[in-house]
């Protein structure tokens, strides 16, 4: 990591809907960010929030519990569907509860979906995390649920879902040890 110390990863699984794959998505992919020595991953399903349906002027726990996780972090993964060309309401609700605890740190994407493996979520993403003062990265990891061995929303093995992985996790690691460096040498300002 070029600074000695473990980046702190947050996977956050983005739908909140009854009967979704999302947590089975999430638990594959920090699986395979664990096997990694130089992140120390938690996973954070936005399902285990009682986020309200509209922000008060005064946050409730739940809303400073989500707050305090996202401050946590070194560097987020988030894990998302794609709906109607979107990506789900509960996420939305969920990034709009932190602001200061998302500034100069970067983001990654998994997605899934039908025909566009979520692509069109993540794309919406992007600029919602760049006014956000977040960094996403290039390379995704994007799969169709559709594809002959996708079951139960874990991906079959395969050489190209693996590539993906690395890329987008070699960015992350790298993206995420320079901001917390400058954040760290030169605290950041918006």
């Amino acid at each position: 990591m070029g600074d000695g110390e473990t980046l702190r990863v947050a996977v956050i699984i983005g739908s909140t809907r009854d009967g979704r794959v999302g947590p089975a998505v999430g638990a594959w992919f920090t699986g395979a960010a664990r096997r990694r020595d130089d992140m120390a991953v938690t996973l954070v399903d936005l399902a285990d929030f009682e986020l309200p349906s509209r922000l008060p002027d005064t946050a409730t726990a739940p809303m400073v519990e989500f707050a305090a996780r996202i401050r946590w972090a070194d560097a987020f993964v988030v894990v998302t569907p794609e709906y109607n060309r979107s990506f789900p309401a509960s996420l939305k609700q969920a990034i709009d509860v932190a602001y200061d605890e998302w500034h100069a740190k970067p983001a990654g994407f998994v997605s899934y979906g039908f025909r566009s493996a979520g692509l069109y979520a993540v794309e919406q993403l992007r600029g919602v995390f760049t006014e956000l003062h977040v960094v996403t990265m290039r390379d995704t990891v994007s799969f169709n649920l559709l594809d002959d061995g996708v079951e139960g929303g874990r991906p079959p093995p395969s050489e190209a879902l693996d590539r993906a992985v690395t890329a987008m996790l070699d960015q992350l690691a790298w993206w995420g040890c320079a901001l917390r460096s400058a954040r760290t040498t030169c605290p950041y300002v918006c």
